[in-house]
C-alpha cells in the first residue's frame, strides 16, 4: 500500500514537501517514482530514485527545482518541490516498481494558483 499526502494549494512561487508511506511489501528493495497527471493531459513521470537513493532522476520540466529522496527505515519517498508554478498543477502519484510488481498510490492533488 502507498498513500501520498502534503499536497494542497500554494501560490506560484512556493514549495511543498509531498510524502508517500509504504507498508506490506520490501520498500527499500523497490524503485520509488513520482508522477503527475493534469487535467486533460497523459500521466508523466516527474522523478525517480533506485533503492539505495543513491541515483534519481528527474524530468526536464523539474530539474533544479524538485528533490526527490527516501528514508527506508521509515519506509517513505518524499518529493520536496520548490518553485512552484501553475504547470505544476496536478495530481502526484507515488509508484514502487520491483520485483515484477508495480504499486500505486491513490494521489494527492498540488494546485498552484494565486
Amino acid at each position: 500500500q502507498l498513500v501520498e499526502s502534503g499536497g494542497g494549494l500554494v501560490q506560484p512561487g512556493g514549495s511543498l514537501r509531498l510524502s508517500c508511506a509504504a507498508s506490506g511489501f520490501a520498500f527499500s528493495s523497490f524503485y520509488m517514482n513520482w508522477y503527475r497527471q493534469a487535467p486533460g493531459k497523459e500521466r508523466e513521470l516527474v522523478a525517480g530514485i533506485n533503492s539505495f537513493g543513491g541515483s534519481t532522476n528527474y524530468a526536464d520540466s523539474v530539474k533544479g527545482r524538485f528533490t526527490i529522496s527516501r528514508d527506508n527505515a521509515k519506509n517513505t519517498v518524499y518529493l520536496q518541490m520548490n518553485s512552484l508554478t501553475p504547470e505544476d498543477t496536478a495530481v502526484y502519484y507515488c509508484n514502487a516498481e520491483g520485483w515484477g510488481n508495480d504499486y500505486w498510490g491513490q494521489g494527492t492533488q498540488v494546485t498552484v494558483s494565486s
